[in-house]
């Protein structure tokens, strides 16, 4: 490699503040969807339930045994001090299944608050987008500390959410579109593998929009340490003040 080939410290330096930028939107989007463990979380009690109704056919058991895992899942997190987020919404998420699947007595039924949720989420995205707030940009801008700064402040930036917003929306919409016709269609056992089959790859698929969107946008302003060093500010300003006051009544 000549010379001219190998990279000039110029270009390595443009390079780190985008290195730097990708580094830290993928560690965002990790803690705010969970990462590996969010997903084990989300998925496990649906397919101990499908697996157990599969096999049995029984609604009672299969209930519980997907209520019981969640709640250890809970108790494993609190147990290591660990955000416990995820896993609160996975109970709160199979309780409703339950519940409502033991008043109706239609094992499918164990599914449909989840569907529900998903259509609701999906419509949320599309809906926000519209109004100007993308919804994805709610979520995450105070995992990257710029709260709502990107709505006026960035506008590159509130680009990229509302393509990540509109992503979202569209990828769950099209879950809901295969979900919602099997819910009527096809028996309890069918749906539940349908719907297991469909819980991971169209969130990573989002997932990774989402970072390919942001990577390629402005780097985040942080509100936080904007008002850290206007904080700092005012205390060196107040303390000049103090001095040249003390200052002055020494010379009178």
């Amino acid at each position: 490699m000549t010379s001219l080939d190998k990279p000039t410290e110029d270009t390595q330096a443009e390079d780190a503040p985008q290195q730097d930028a990708r580094a830290a939107t993928e560690a965002a989007l990790f803690e705010a969807f969970g990462g590996v463990r969010g997903m084990v979380e989300t998925v496990l009690p649906g397919l101990l339930f499908v697996t157990i109704f599969t096999i049995n056919k029984d609604l009672h058991w299969s209930a519980i045994a997907a209520l019981a895992v969640s709640v250890v899942l809970v108790v494993v997190r609190l147990a290591m001090r660990d955000t416990v987020k995820h896993a609160f919404s996975g109970v709160f998420g199979v309780a409703f299944g339950v519940v409502f699947a033991m008043m109706t007595g239609n094992a499918k039924d164990f599914y449909l608050p989840g569907m529900l949720y998903t259509l609701g989420l999906a419509l949320a995205y599309i809906v926000t987008t519209l109004c100007g707030v993308p919804l994805i940009g709610l979520i995450l801008g105070p995992v990257f500390k710029e709260n709502l700064s990107w709505r006026t402040r960035n506008p590159g930036r509130k680009k990229a959410y509302a393509k990540a917003s509109w992503a979202w929306g569209l990828i769950l919409l099209a879950k809901c579109a295969i979900l919602f016709p099997l819910y009527w269609w096809a028996n309890t056992a069918q749906l539940g593998w349908v719907l297991v089959a469909l819980k991971i790859p169209p969130f990573l698929l989002a997932v990774w929009l989402t970072w390919v969107f942001l990577a390629k946008a402005p780097a985040p302003i942080d509100v936080f340490a904007e008002m850290e060093a206007a904080e700092k500010a005012a205390e060196e300003k107040q303390t000049a003040a103090e001095a040249a006051g003390a200052r002055h009544r020494r010379e009178g």
